[in-house]
């Protein structure tokens, strides 16, 4: 049901709020993706071109997918989309999962001291 004089996209936004559909409609009600963790810093790059409408794809997946024709971090994505990062982290899933997407995970820095190095120093600096 549509209010007289407003056409039937705007009844789906908020001016305040933005758009209806919550990111829980938008996932199905998961909130863990499928696959991966997908850290903020995550760099994600589609593997097609283009991506036809299949099962299972919505259209945020989709724009996921245009979006990610050059390279984009998973915080990047969000800002992008408008989506909170859980949101986008399962879609991120659903699409890694069907090889849509390539996801490379931050590099760790190896040799970092362990953390009992940086409480002695602590402990050193409060004895002072």
């Amino acid at each position: 049901m549509t209010v007289q004089g407003e056409s039937a996209d705007h009844q789906w936004v908020d001016d305040h709020a933005g758009p209806v559909v919550r990111p829980y409609a938008v996932t199905r009600g998961r909130a863990r993706p499928v696959t991966g963790t997908f850290d903020l810093i995550s760099l994600v790059t589609a593997t097609q071109a283009e991506v036809t409408p299949e099962v299972g794809l919505g259209p945020e997946h989709l724009a996921i997918v245009g979006l990610c024709q050059r390279i984009q971090s998973v915080a990047e994505i969000a800002a992008h989309l408008d989506l909170p990062v859980g949101t986008i982290r399962v879609l991120l899933g659903d699409l890694a999962a069907r090889s849509l997407v390539q996801v490379r995970e931050p590099q760790t820095t190896a040799g970092l001291p362990d953390n009992s190095i940086f409480e002695a120093v602590i402990n050193g600096l409060r004895a002072l």
